[in-house]
């Protein structure tokens, strides 16, 4: 047949226009441009959070600096010797308590005198001895050498008068303007410390006998609401040592006495009329000498600091057996010299120390740190104080000269050993790894150890992924390789609708009901991964002898199906023959027998609890990514292996699953990253206890719930604030390198079985 040339040739193919090219091209082109934008976005979105954090977390790390303001001449030197220095918490007044019973008050920065005012002392006493009281609320007490005593506080009344903040500083008398006699013999009070709180007060005296007396004074309300003052005197007897140093703590129960050769005694004084001695013991190495003693804030512990420059710690602390003791916790070093000073912070677990070479530390005790070291004067000091917010300190010295400091130490608290390390805290029998951030007093001692909320995250986290990738994975390969095509269509979304629950909703329901159930029914629980596995394989071998015209009705995928009641089933038959099973083995409860068995407590909400809940919340993530990466290998692979004599196991556990393997990893890291940073469910079904225990039945705190609980009462740019942004940082930076490391590791897989 001829071909006619005129007519055009018909190809089959449509015409594309040169404009519909021209548009497709500009819609590739912008999507492109557009995932590209979009990935770069994400990039950037990460190096921003991690740079935030980054700058809200640095100031942790700045190191603290002293600055010299001012020094000036003593004020008022004609009025005698300094017997203490004090400063108001603005840093505008200070105050100096001289021998001859006179307060003068002045301007810390130029040394200007404000006011001199004369402590009520009778005339013909003379002073003997004078105690510093519970400094943050300015109280003092003189000893007299008539064997009376007198209570003094310092007061600043704060005013604005024309919006100008005017401090104005006076005197007040606690127990009144009258001394008080202690000794009825009159002897001169050579030692002597006082305690008042809003209950009762304390005064103890040594007297020049070497008799110890100590007056209680009990407060009672009258009919007409005056405050009225039972009083007790009481003799210590307390034999065999001299006296160089007398403390007694604000608790009012514990006296401390100490003499330069480091002997101290302890007398529990809790109850006047049972006083005894707690512990005697020396506290130095032999030609090693005391020079200072003052309490750490709280007045849990004593600072000692000697002649060969150390500044101890000692605490009074109840051991494991109940044995209460004077323990040392740690030491610095301040230098080579005596140690001639200590002022510790009002407000924190920190003090200065100063040498008579003039070198003053500043320290943390619980963060173990030494802050600054800086030489303040050329010639001796004799006199310390620290401000209320420890931002500035006064010194005089040998030659009545003082000299202002401002200080900025914003986060102490921190160091690598007080977040990584065990930590001797105040009143704990030995070092441990502590979270417990705030209290409602200023005497509390931070405790901010990140390893119990690490160790609680990946302790979630192993539990949730224990029970998640067993199942998560088990259900993939059935679906994906077994499982009918028209049954896998009514499973894979059932499983993925899942993951759309809201982990609240998870969370309330293990809190409320999961928690409880499972403890009544612990022994059930346990049953269950016995009964349920035999079940299952009893019914298998059963299914083998059942005739096969019955058998082959049970269309080929469709044999998971069968397998639902008897699951069902099984369960029910493990919680019904638990409550027996618990009576018989172990005496009517699993939970008390392991802990008289073992040891092993039992806390409702704990990790077990949170490996259901979040295990629970996990699978759909692992099942779904598994699952399509196991469906994906191409069908080729398997018809090969399964025509060349495989079954189909071995075409799975060969072919199938190290094809799939990049994608089973990935969809296993995907769901430990959602375990590692859950937080309702661990903040609602867990204790949020942050201890040191891997058992599976105690609870725990991660690092998220502890956020989200902790960060709406923290103070912003607290310590406790950074510390939190931290604990972010860390979790931060855990996640990334983890999904680094895998990403690493799946795509080594991917090129390996690739060219399967």
């Amino acid at each position: 047949m001829a071909v006619n040339s005129k007519q055009p040739y018909n190809s089959g193919l449509q015409t594309v226009s040169p404009q519909y090219q021209k548009w497709r091209l500009f819609k590739d082109k912008t999507t492109e441009y557009g995932v590209v934008a979009g990935g770069l976005g994400v990039i950037v979105a990460i190096v921003l959070i991690f740079f935030y954090l980054l700058y809200v977390v640095f100031p942790l790390f700045i190191s603290a600096e002293a600055k010299l303001v001012n020094q000036y001449s003593v004020p008022e030197s004609n009025l005698g010797k300094t017997l203490l220095l004090a400063m108001e918490e603005q840093n505008e007044k200070a105050a100096r308590l001289t021998e001859t019973g006179t307060a003068i008050f002045f301007n810390v920065k130029d040394g200007q005198t404000v006011k001199i005012e004369k402590i009520k002392i009778p005339d013909q006493a003379k002073i003997t001895s004078f105690g510093q009281g519970d400094l943050p609320k300015g109280n003092v007490v003189y000893g007299l050498l008539n064997g009376a005593a007198i209570i003094v506080k310092l007061g600043y009344k704060t005013s604005y008068p024309n919006d100008v903040r005017t401090i104005t500083p006076s005197l007040e008398y606690p127990l009144g303007q009258q001394p008080i006699l202690m000794d009825e013999k009159k002897n001169a009070l050579i030692h002597i410390a006082a305690r008042i709180n809003d209950e009762q007060a304390t005064l103890v005296a040594v007297t020049s006998e070497k008799q110890i007396l100590m007056s209680r004074f009990s407060k009672e309300e009258s009919l007409f609401g005056d405050d009225e003052y039972e009083r007790n005197d009481t003799v210590l007897d307390v034999p065999g040592q001299n006296i160089d140093y007398l403390l007694l703590d604000k608790r009012q129960q514990y006296l401390y006495l100490i003499n330069k050769q480091g002997d101290i005694t302890v007398v529990d004084i809790h109850n006047a009329d049972d006083t005894k001695i707690l512990e005697k013991l020396n506290v130095l190495e032999p030609k090693v000498q005391v020079t200072v003693v003052s309490f750490l804030t709280g007045e849990l512990s004593l600072l000692i600091g000697d002649s060969s420059g150390v500044v101890s710690q000692w605490s009074i602390i109840r051991d494991e057996k109940q044995k209460v003791g004077l323990k040392r916790l740690r030491a610095f070093k301040v230098s080579q010299k005596p140690v001639v000073a200590i002022s510790p912070e009002q407000r924190r677990k920190g003090f200065i120390a100063i040498d008579a070479d003039g070198v003053a530390g500043i320290y943390h005790t619980t963060a173990e740190r030494e802050l600054i070291r800086e030489l303040v004067s050329k010639h001796k000091p004799v006199y310390l104080t620290m401000s209320p917010r420890a931002n500035a300190f006064v010194m005089q010295d040998s030659e009545d000269k003082i000299h202002f400091w401002s200080v900025k130490n914003e986060h102490p608290e921190v160091s690598m050993s007080s977040l990584w390390g065990k930590v001797w805290y105040e009143s704990y029998p030995k070092p441990d790894y502590i979270w417990q951030s705030s209290s409602s007093s200023n005497d509390f001692e931070p405790k901010m150890s990140l390893k119990p909320l690490v160790l609680g995250t990946l302790k979630a986290a192993f539990y949730s992924m224990l029970m998640a990738i067993p199942l998560a994975l088990m259900g993939a390969i059935y679906t994906a390789y077994f499982m009918a095509p028209k049954m896998r269509k009514l499973v894979k979304p059932t499983i993925e609708i899942m993951e759309a629950l809201p982990t609240v909703i998870l969370g309330f329901l293990a809190g409320l009901w999961l928690a409880p159930f499972v403890e009544e029914n612990l022994l059930g629980i346990f049953a269950i991964l016995f009964f349920v596995p035999l079940a299952v394989i009893v019914f298998a071998l059963g299914w083998q002898y059942i005739p096969q015209a019955i058998r082959h009705k049970i269309p080929e995928g469709w044999d998971a199906a069968i397998l639902i009641p008897v699951i069902i089933l099984s369960t029910w038959l493990a919680f019904i023959i638990s409550p027996s099973m618990e009576d018989i083995f172990f005496n009517g409860s699993i939970r008390n027998w392991m802990k008289n068995q073992f040891g092993i407590g039992y806390d409702q909400r704990n990790a077990l609890i949170i490996g259901l809940a979040m295990g629970f919340a996990v699978i759909p993530t692992i099942f779904s990514i598994a699952e399509d990466a196991i469906f994906s290998v191409p069908k080729h692979l398997t018809v090969g292996s399964l025509a060349l004599g495989a079954t189909p196991w071995q075409t799975m556990l060969r072919v199938v699953l190290l094809t799939a393997s990049p994608g089973i990893f990935s969809g296993i890291m995907i769901g430990f990253g959602r375990a590692i940073g859950e937080t309702m469910i661990v903040l609602m079904a867990t204790g949020n206890t942050p201890v040191m225990d891997l058992s599976i039945f105690q609870g725990m705190r991660t690092l998220a719930a502890n956020i989200a609980v902790e960060m709406p009462e923290a103070e912003v740019n607290s310590t406790h604030y950074r510390v939190l942004f931290l604990a972010a940082l860390v979790l931060f930076v855990f996640t990334f390198v983890f999904n680094t490391l895998a990403e690493i590791v799946r795509q080594n897989l991917r090129q390996k079985y690739s060219s399967l």
